[in-house]
């Protein structure tokens, strides 16, 4: 599945869009990380409904330093990032003009996360 090799296109907020949140999800994520609801809440939580993002546009539960399988809670990840997307082929493999917007936002996070040590996995193996 291309989603095992993505990069997290859909983890970077777009211009109107929403990542709705819900009281399960914040249960869920509160048990994964062994903190409290309202800790969530308050760490993580931009308003009511959904989280913080990064300076980039990146779910604040993405990791910076890795090309894929970024998302640091995707054991505990909300219904709507669960779900995505929909049973319809992937959007940014589909639409040109949604790759133009995000693939710069998604290369300048790697590219920062590299030029402050990060280290690529790879190179952990050895």
């Amino acid at each position: 599945m291309y989603c095992n090799y993505c990069p997290g296109y859909c983890c970077y907020r777009l211009k109107g869009s929403v990542l709705h949140i819900t009281a399960e999800d914040i249960n869920r994520i509160a048990r994964h990380l062994q903190i409290a609801d309202g800790e969530v809440r308050k760490q993580y939580m931009e308003n009511k409904y959904t989280f913080r993002v990064n300076e980039d546009g990146s779910c604040i539960f993405m990791a910076q330093d890795k090309m894929i399988k970024r998302c640091t809670i995707h054991e505990a990840r909300p219904a709507q990032c669960l779900r995505f997307p929909y049973g319809n082929p992937c959007p940014y493999i589909e639409q040109e003009d949604l790759l133009e917007v995000i693939q710069p936002r998604v290369e300048l996070a790697l590219r920062n996360a590299w030029q402050n040590g990060a280290t690529c996995p790879e190179s952990k193996k050895s």
